[in-house]
């Protein structure tokens, strides 16, 4: 089996192991999706849908938070870590959006990369979920879970990983893939040293089993 031919089972299996996978940061607007996956980095999704709450009771549009001094936001968000470069990122993120874009996000994968805090990760996660995009999210779970079933061979850097993925991943599958692989790293395929392989979907396939 290639490992074309290996990445589309995969993704096959894990469409049916998770049918309704997606995003697991909760948001309502495009702009609330980009500070949240800045709080995300060294923190749980879990804990940021919490803090998001407090946020935005206290600035509920782009204009409130480009309005903000960087130690209001710090304030609130501390509890998700990196509180200080957190806050300054989405104080200076949310005065680009404003000034330059009309409070909207721009739909351009270069244009975002240069809003603050905004790595590949992020701008992949946005094209993908907000205006659809094919989209490659190289996340922890992501970087774990396709060197461990031979998708990619020992690469570790998130931007080697994603260029790997494009040639094996359909582009419009890229973006539910990445998400299915956050529910299967959480439930089945957990960074423990022995994962939890006798309940998974995939060991059959797993670790290049047969893989060209």
């Amino acid at each position: 089996m290639t490992k074309k031919k290996l990445a589309l089972e995969i993704i096959e299996r894990l469409k049916k192991e998770y049918p309704d996978a997606g995003c697991t940061l909760d948001y309502d607007q495009a702009w609330k999706l980009l500070v949240s996956v800045r709080l995300a980095a060294q923190c749980t999704d879990a804990r940021v849908n919490v803090v998001v709450e407090d946020l935005y009771k206290k600035f509920p549009d782009v204009d409130a938070l480009a309005a903000a001094e960087p130690e209001e936001i710090e304030e609130i968000v501390r509890p998700c870590g990196l509180g200080k470069s957190k806050a300054r990122d989405i104080s200076g993120c949310m005065k680009i959006l404003k000034e330059e874009y009309g409070g909207k996000i721009p739909k351009d994968f270069n244009a975002l990369l240069k809003l603050p805090g905004v790595g590949r990760k992020s701008a992949n996660l946005i094209m993908g979920d907000v205006f659809g995009e094919p989209a490659i999210v190289t996340d922890t779970h992501c970087i774990r879970l396709v060197n461990r079933m031979g998708l990619v061979d020992g690469i570790k850097d998130p931007k080697k990983v994603e260029m790997e993925l494009w040639k094996l991943i359909p582009p419009k599958e890229g973006s539910d893939f990445c998400h299915r692989l956050v529910y299967h790293g959480r439930d089945v395929c957990t960074a423990r040293t022995k994962p939890y392989c006798d309940r998974c979907c995939l060991a059959d396939i797993c670790g290049k089993k047969g893989v060209e």
